[in-house]
């Protein structure tokens, strides 16, 4: 992965967004900055960063909108959350609203930045030559290309669902624990399970539709994909 990408620092806290940003350029990245949401939405589509570090509680338009309106505009950009509110709630409202990651105010810069690289590395799609076309039953998913067809539909997945579905489907006939999705998925040893329930839902809703359930849930145990 190249170091050259663009990080926006989104933050109303000047100090934090100096030392971040002198940071992120010592270790090779490209940063540019925003204090407020309004700023954040304008650089995004004038910058196209390869990964925003958003601050929720903002002036005005807080992070969580910013991040609304960005997938409201089809923009996938990698967003990691920036809080000082480490709550059950803000971390699923922040990954449902798509969402990469979060990370808890005050927090280590090498910390952060080893974030912002599992993010980058996540959401890079994988090289052709080595990404597989995966098929279960009728639904049809290429790594390569990042696409996915159900009975011939094509489905329109963000890069989390996308992400969580390969990994199902790459373990079809598994049950899998919400530890182990969250492990694969997301790269966390332990997280909040209803980002994954929640994610699971999110699936079922485009999946479903076109030709009944592929999803099935082991109570208490996990998920698995299957005809």
């Amino acid at each position: 992965m190249s170091e050259s990408r663009r990080v926006l620092v989104v933050d109303d806290e000047a100090n934090i967004r100096d030392l971040v940003e002198v940071a992120l350029r010592f270790h090779g990245f490209t940063p540019a900055t925003a204090s407020t949401g309004e700023d954040a939405l304008r650089a995004a589509r004038t910058q196209r960063p390869d990964l925003v570090l958003l601050d929720v509680m903002l002036p005005g338009m807080d992070g969580f909108e910013v991040c609304r309106r960005l997938r409201a505009g089809g923009d996938q950009v990698p967003v990691i959350f920036l809080t000082a509110r480490d709550t059950p709630s803000d971390t699923v409202t922040g990954l449902t609203l798509g969402g990469d990651d979060y990370v808890t105010k005050p927090f280590s810069i090498e910390a952060l930045i080893a974030r912002v690289r599992a993010v980058l590395r996540r959401a890079a799609p994988p090289p052709s030559s080595s990404g597989a076309v995966l098929r279960v039953a009728d639904l049809e998913l290429d790594e390569a290309h990042w696409t996915v067809r159900r009975g011939g539909v094509d489905v329109d997945l963000s890069p989390t669902e996308f992400r969580l579905l390969a990994y199902l489907m790459r373990n079809a006939g598994v049950v899998l624990s919400r530890d182990r999705l969250m492990a694969g998925v997301w790269g966390w040893d332990h997280g909040n399970p209803q980002v994954v329930e929640t994610y699971i839902s999110y699936l079922r809703r485009k999946l479903d539709p076109l030709g009944g359930p592929l999803i099935h849930t082991r109570r208490g145990v996990g998920y698995a994909l299957r005809p």
